[in-house]
């Protein structure tokens, strides 16, 4: 297992710090996610074709950290939860997952670092967590779409398999910076170069607004912080696998 950098991406405002050890029972029953929610038509040809043959599949997890909290332990963070929720549903897969954190830059700014870090840990499948920064900033949203596909276009260049992953929910965020431009953007990117994305925004607003979890309460701190990402790892395994289905490699 590569080492599993922490990983705190989102609003400041949710307030999510993670602590101590994630454990399955921490999850609530209730954090299921529509079909709709985790159905996409692009495919990951890449992945397909590790799962296929057994080879490693090695996973980088590329974002910007947009809170100064810092936790003791990398357990709890959605892609531990993600790699031991892989490793559990293809267990003769070894599953490899990094983190690089690029901590308060735009979409066009961490796209800038992509050949050398694609060369450097040659993954399969790049999950790209962005937007959250370029809408504080209020980026234009225009250059912050053309920034994401010139980002995914480096990383499909370097033999690479792409997810984008869009901003974290939060009510009380929400209010305070324009989210919609970022997610529409994102999502004709993803229509655009053929590839998932994984809407991390809708789903969480889905656990808010059906009680699953109370996102806008920051006293839950740590506890919801655990269940959240373990919710978060869970359904993004499940993405993952779905989409592989879709590839080349598992329809022969």
């Amino acid at each position: 297992m590569k080492s599993v950098s922490w990983l705190r991406f989102g609003v400041a405002a949710l307030a999510i710090s993670l602590a101590g050890v994630a454990r399955a029972e921490d999850a609530p029953q209730n954090c299921e996610v529509p079909a709709y929610l985790l159905t996409t038509e692009g495919p990951l040809s890449k992945v397909a074709d590790a799962v296929k043959n057994g080879r490693p599949l090695d996973i980088l997890v590329v974002g910007s950290r947009s809170s100064a909290i810092v936790s003791a332990s990398d357990a709890n963070a959605y892609p531990a939860r993600l790699q031991a929720a892989l490793k559990e549903r293809l267990p003769s897969v070894p599953v490899n997952i990094s983190v690089e954190l690029q901590p308060k830059k735009t979409a066009e700014e961490t796209a800038a670092n992509f050949v050398k870090l694609v060369e450097g840990k040659r993954p399969n499948l790049v999950i790209w967590q962005t937007g959250t920064v370029d809408a504080m900033r209020s980026i234009d949203p225009d250059e912050f779409r053309q920034a994401v596909n010139d980002g995914v276009a480096t990383l499909q260049n370097a033999g690479a398999d792409v997810i984008l992953m869009n901003l974290q929910y939060s009510p009380r965020t929400e209010t305070l910076i324009s989210v919609p431009p970022y997610i529409d953007n994102m999502r004709v990117v993803a229509q655009q170069r053929d590839i998932p994305l994984f809407d991390r925004f809708a789903i969480m607003r889905q656990w808010n607004e059906q009680g699953d979890f109370d996102l806008f309460n920051p006293t839950h701190g740590i506890e919801l912080a655990k269940q959240v990402h373990d919710c978060l790892g869970r359904a993004l395994s499940k993405f993952i696998i779905d989409a592989a289905q879709r590839g080349p490699a598992q329809q022969n």
